[in-house]
């Protein structure tokens, strides 16, 4: 037993510092992953290590610390992502419908057949934005109905390769297109929103691959879809909202590194994890869908709504818009070496494309 807890203590050790690499093999990505599952083990392979070894020799402290560094990496990590952290994005009192904009977010599940149940949350909740990803032509057909139900704004590109994409919209959307950032196959979304006040805010809708052995061998696709429209947010500097399952969670190198190119805040730092995915494994669960905004929103609202047959949970946020609020809340900044970090990843896209 006690060989099985060193070798614990050891995989635990290893699979926290892979990701402190920065290589993009989607084996070591993977472990951005389950940070709070491996906080758990690590706490158990702790405790264990103190039961076997003790604190009363070196040994047994050396083992008891490469038990616990695990904690400490990992507990760093999704810190940010609890009540013990700084809210990132103010919260909005009173806020004006004219100025407000809501938007539920839903991997569907593309062999998923529960359509009913998603239409009953999209009544409930009556987001302004619906965006649903992984639609197939079933998907596109059950939810056509949304269309004489008042969302007469509307972008489509259903697709059965899990990779499609439906955009209903109440509010007028200007300049809408589909544009395929990287790979025919695999599209994205922008628009710009104009609110009932008559304010404008652009959407970016992405869902870019993942890196895994079915999918892409490395995280590359993913960063540079995120870094193509982060510099396109950036160098716009207006209302911007970018949502969608991005296939990485909120805590990873390239979320933060997204967030500081783009200058977008997370509503969820200081308020929670809000994991959505996988709906169907409760232990295994982390926050893949995302929606990142300007700091020229406060929120008013933020919720994961209840599982409709998906793996994914949808999300629904509402936003008010208050340029105001910028000078208060913190702008993620891009230092020199997140712009050389981010020109690197371009350039490395550049020469696989070719």
């Amino acid at each position: 037993m006690k060989s099985a807890v060193a070798g614990l203590v050891a995989l635990l050790l290893i699979i926290s510092l892979l990701p402190m690499m920065r290589r993009e093999a989607w084996w070591i990505r993977v472990f951005d992953f389950p940070r709070l599952q491996i906080l758990a083990l690590s706490l158990v392979a702790g405790a264990l290590a103190i039961a076997y070894w003790g604190l009363g020799t070196w040994s047994g402290a050396a083992v008891v610390g490469a038990a616990f560094l695990p904690v400490l990496i990992q507990a760093t990590s999704i810190r940010p992502y609890t009540g013990f952290a700084r809210q990132e994005v103010l919260a909005a009192t009173e806020p004006e419908p004219a100025s407000t904009v809501s938007l539920l977010v839903a991997n569907v599940l593309m062999r998923n057949r529960r359509a009913d149940r998603l239409l009953s949350l999209i009544a409930e909740y009556q987001p302004d934005v619906v965006l649903l990803l992984e639609p197939d032509g079933w998907w596109a057909a059950r939810m056509h109905v949304l269309e004489e139900e008042g969302y007469a704004h509307v972008l489509k590109e259903p697709l059965d390769n899990r990779y499609g994409m439906l955009l209903y919209s109440r509010l007028p959307l200007l300049e809408s297109r589909i544009v395929h950032l990287l790979r025919e196959e695999i599209p994205s979304m922008h628009a710009r929103v104009r609110l009932r006040g008559g304010d404008e805010v652009w959407l970016h809708a992405l869902h870019p691959e993942p890196p895994s052995p079915t999918e892409a061998d490395t995280s590359v696709p993913r960063d540079v879809e995120l870094l193509l429209v982060g510099r396109e947010v950036k160098g716009r500097d207006a209302p911007t909202i970018v949502a969608g399952d991005l296939n990485d969670v909120a805590w990873s190198y390239t979320t933060t590194l997204f967030q500081r190119v783009s200058g977008l805040l997370d509503p969820r730092k200081g308020r929670g994890m809000f994991n959505t995915f996988n709906a169907k494994i409760p232990l295994v669960r982390w926050p893949l869908d995302h929606v990142f905004h300007s700091d020229h929103f406060a929120l008013v609202d933020l919720q994961r709504l209840p599982a409709f047959g998906s793996d994914h949970f949808p999300v629904y946020v509402r936003l008010a818009l208050r340029p105001a609020v910028a000078a208060v809340q913190q702008e993620p900044r891009a230092n020199q070496a997140d712009r050389a970090a981010a020109r690197a990843k371009l350039a490395q896209a550049a020469r696989e494309e070719r």
